[in-house]
């Protein structure tokens, strides 16, 4: 039965008159009569006695009144559920973020957005930048952050830049690395970062370093660094400033600017009209205006 037929069997179960159900339904009472003879045949049997007091239920009737009730009260809760989703956030976030922002700011975001959109949900994925591309291009993810200068057509917001920092406990200043034999600590990452490195490194010393200790996991490569085992260039983005007793040497590009490193966030126009991925875009604009690095 179509939704208007419950609604005329609820009508006629509480009024249990044609003439009054008919009003309420701004009908004529003969266009009432045959739509319940229609109802009634539908379902193969009488749903309502007719006579001079009016109409009562028959036992197939009070069934058939009490499921159209029951349809109409669902019927009203899924328009509020609905109602609902255009109110509040609901759905997956899903997002692919380069690791080294993963682990040292995307938690502090998210923080925020589970508090602010408690029905929303989170799926994560951390990699290198080429494979969160490689991750949005595949429809795998709404949004991606990576690291870098992404060769990405669609829309893209830039999210902050953190310059990068020789750190060390014994290196005060760069013209003190020629004269070190300690290990210059290295972490595999995209070519893009490692590319930048090189050619700083060679445009500054003109050779390569004395030691080097790779280690898979930029983490890794901070708290050997923390322990004093060599020396490291890091992004502030790992650095919190609560390390003691550590130097850290800003890098110094061609024209006497800090080298930096670029952090955005993209994806596809049709991405940034989903209301969980519009939501923590807002997030991220508001977090962004109280932190610095």
């Amino acid at each position: 039965m179509a939704f208007t037929e419950y609604q005329l069997l609820q009508v006629l179960a509480h009024e249990m008159n044609m003439r009054k159900a008919a009003e309420r339904l701004f009908v004529s009472q003969p266009a009432l009569s045959q739509r319940l003879q229609n109802i009634e045949k539908e379902w193969g049997t009488k749903l309502f006695i007719r006579s001079q007091k009016g109409l009562s239920l028959t036992p197939a009737g009070e069934l058939v009144v009490k499921l159209a009730e029951e349809m109409l009260r669902r019927e009203e809760e899924v328009k509020e559920q609905i109602q609902s989703l255009e109110n509040e956030v609901h759905g997956t976030l899903k997002i692919a973020c380069a690791s080294i922002v993963g682990q040292n700011w995307l938690p502090k975001v998210l923080k925020r957005f589970v508090e602010s959109y408690p029905h929303a949900k989170i799926s994560l994925m951390t990699g290198w930048s080429s494979e969160i591309l490689k991750a949005i291009y595949e429809d795998e993810v709404h949004i991606g952050i990576i690291r870098g200068t992404p060769d990405w057509k669609g829309p893209k917001h830039h999210l902050f830049q953190d310059s990068l920092y020789l750190v060390d406990r014994e290196i005060q200043s760069i013209e003190d690395v020629v004269k070190t034999d300690r290990p210059f600590i290295q972490f595999k990452s995209d070519s893009n970062y490692y590319q930048e490195i090189q050619e700083w490194w060679h445009r500054q010393f003109k050779t390569t370093p004395k030691r080097t200790i790779v280690v898979d996991q930029i983490e890794t490569c901070k708290q050997m660094t923390l322990n004093g085992i060599g020396y490291a260039i890091l992004p502030a983005i790992t650095l919190s400033g609560m390390e003691e007793n550590i130097y850290k040497v800003p890098l110094i590009g061609e024209h006497d600017t800090c080298i930096h490193r670029d952090t955005w966030l993209l994806g596809y126009e049709s991405t940034f009209q989903l209301r969980q991925v519009d939501a923590f875009v807002e997030v991220v604009k508001e977090f962004l205006e109280e932190k610095t690095f």
